[in-house]
């Protein structure tokens, strides 16, 4: 049995309210207080209470401290039954070396939203596993206005505190606009950052993809790791009877080469015979938007458009 023969074995926190806590945490890259400052304001703006996890401005080399402290911290937000929200403050890396540390029994007595996206593809395909948890991919707390101007704001409130579905169109500006193959795929959205979903095949976390549509994005990738990624899912059986392909922004992925990351992702996903739609600004580039993941999605590549019903209820 797949993991989409049940539509309704998806487990949808509660939306955020008013006044409602939310804990800033880190489990992958470290920050720094005056990135996520600006974040702080927002959503203290929206009404929530932002509280920062004990370690969040942890540093270890390249890790927001060490795995104890980042693992520390989730299982911290996931058993206050005070915080009803989890903010990641960012990406980069380590999310995949606390997975398996956190206490998905507390997750799954409590289920809290955590809003995330780069590395913490990571943690939302391990509370997809282990709490069958529908969580928002989105910006984290250390906020940017170049980045993630005022759309990027609504977008990512939205998704937090309503139960409307989300409905993200394509846009003309961006690279992958280009990539689309006709048709209308109706599945639930899984996925994200495209190396963190490479990089959990042959993990419990790497989800059966059958009958799903699958979300990509990613950032500073060259041409040809873009392609190798894909010509490794697909030889992996991972792609196979899948519903669709959502494809967000793939920034900075340009190379010497005259081929282009838009090239790449229209062979290697044009060949898998599903409906495939491109230049979805979801990802690292600027007005980057918010999506529930693990939730039912309608993409239709013809209408240029991708549906998506609330990850909070």
């Amino acid at each position: 049995m797949s993991d989409h023969s049940a539509p309704d074995d998806v487990v949808r926190p509660p939306a955020l309210r008013q006044g409602d806590t939310v804990m800033l945490v880190s489990p992958s890259g470290p920050t720094r207080p005056e990135r996520v400052a600006r974040g702080v304001e927002l959503l203290t703006g929206w009404g929530l209470r932002p509280v920062p996890a004990p370690n969040v401005y942890a540093r270890h080399g390249y890790l927001a401290g060490t795995d104890a402290l980042r693992a520390a911290d989730l299982n911290t937000a996931f058993a206050d039954p005070a915080v009803r929200g989890v903010i990641c403050t960012r990406g980069g890396y380590g999310a995949q070396r606390v997975v398996d540390a956190i206490d998905m029994a507390a997750v799954r007595r409590d289920p809290k939203v955590v809003a995330g996206f780069s590395d913490i593809t990571a943690l939302q395909l391990a509370l997809w596993r282990g709490a069958r948890l529908a969580g928002v991919h989105g910006p984290g707390a250390a906020w940017r206005d170049e980045r993630t101007p005022l759309a990027s704001a609504e977008s990512l409130h939205a998704a937090l505190t309503t139960t409307e579905p989300v409905t993200v169109r394509a846009a003309e500006s961006e690279e992958t606009f280009a990539v689309r193959v006709a048709g209308r795929a109706v599945g639930r959205l899984l996925g994200g950052n495209l190396c963190l979903v490479v990089a959990s095949l042959g993990t419990p976390d790497m989800p059966d993809l059958t009958g799903a549509v699958l979300l990509l994005e990613d950032v500073q990738e060259p041409p040809y790791k873009v392609d190798r990624m894909l010509t490794q899912l697909r030889r992996a059986g991972a792609l196979d009877g899948l519903a669709g392909v959502a494809v967000g922004q793939f920034t900075d992925c340009a190379d010497g080469w005259e081929v282009s990351v838009a090239d790449v992702l229209t062979e290697r996903l044009g060949e898998l015979g599903v409906p495939v739609l491109g230049g979805l600004p979801i990802g690292h580039g600027p007005g980057q938007l918010s999506v529930p993941v693990g939730t039912r999605a309608v993409l239709d590549a013809d209408a240029g458009t991708l549906s998506v019903a609330p990850a909070v209820r």
